[in-house]
């Protein structure tokens, strides 16, 4: 009986934790039904399959697969393995070299001409599915971008994200703090000044840790402060209304 390995990811993007459960019972299913025993399960949470680069459950198995630590790498599908054809060519010639087959339990990738062609046409799918979706997400932002809305991440000091429209809106509170900074620059404080001021008030930034110069530093050169949305600047210059 040889020996196997799973390997299970989910990216972040329309998938949850489960997934990484259904993938490997699927591959404990499959090694049941062919012999395999299973001495080694790898998973990757919310990662991207784009690259393998920052998958340090792939990392750890392709090490483990080299050391002759089993004869048989398993996964659910090839995209779960990788979406980046050249990962997955290279990777899985790295494991053949070691003596490791990749099985994928739901796609023919047998050594035969039809297999080999099968392995290609699926690496190109997948990593075409991969590039159109950055595509369109990109699309998308920008999309948001030029109707003024938020495009992701922490909005500035001094705003907050309407649930509903998704535009900036101001956060009362800790918009005087915003216009302390701006009053206090103008008439000649210095970054520690303004700091100190902050600080004693009880006022934080939007991680909620203390303001320090690099924080101002940030707030004062922010152009959203000034009424003006950029986003890939090749794209737009917008004004928030």
């Amino acid at each position: 009986m040889r020996t196997a390995a799973i390997y299970a990811r989910y990216s972040s993007d329309l998938q949850r934790s489960e997934s990484i459960d259904a993938q490997v019972r699927a591959c404990k299913y499959y090694a049941n039904r062919f012999d395999l025993n299973v001495v080694r399960v790898f998973s990757d949470a919310a990662k991207s399959g784009r690259s393998t680069a920052g998958r340090d459950q792939f990392s750890a198995m392709m090490e483990a697969a080299l050391s002759g630590c089993f004869e048989v790498v398993l996964v659910h599908k090839l995209s779960r393995f990788s979406r980046s054809g050249t990962d997955t060519l290279n990777n899985k010639a790295l494991l053949e070299q070691a003596g490791v087959e990749l099985i994928s339990v739901t796609e023919r990738l047998d050594n035969t001409p039809e297999g080999k062609l099968m392995l290609y046409v699926i690496t190109g799918m997948n990593e075409f599915y991969s590039a159109n979706l950055a595509a369109e997400t990109m699309k998308g932002l920008r999309e948001n971008a030029y109707h003024g809305k938020h495009t992701g991440g922490l909005p500035p000091l001094g705003y907050d994200v309407d649930p509903v429209t998704k535009r900036l809106v101001v956060n009362e509170e800790e918009a005087r703090a915003v216009q302390t900074i701006f009053a206090m620059y103008l008439a000649g404080h210095g970054y520690g000044d303004i700091t100190r001021v902050l600080n004693a008030n009880g006022w934080r930034t939007k991680r909620g840790a203390l303001f320090g110069r690099n924080s101002i530093h940030d707030i004062l050169i922010n152009e959203k402060y000034t009424g003006v949305l950029t986003y890939s600047f090749l794209y737009f210059l917008r004004t928030v209304r």
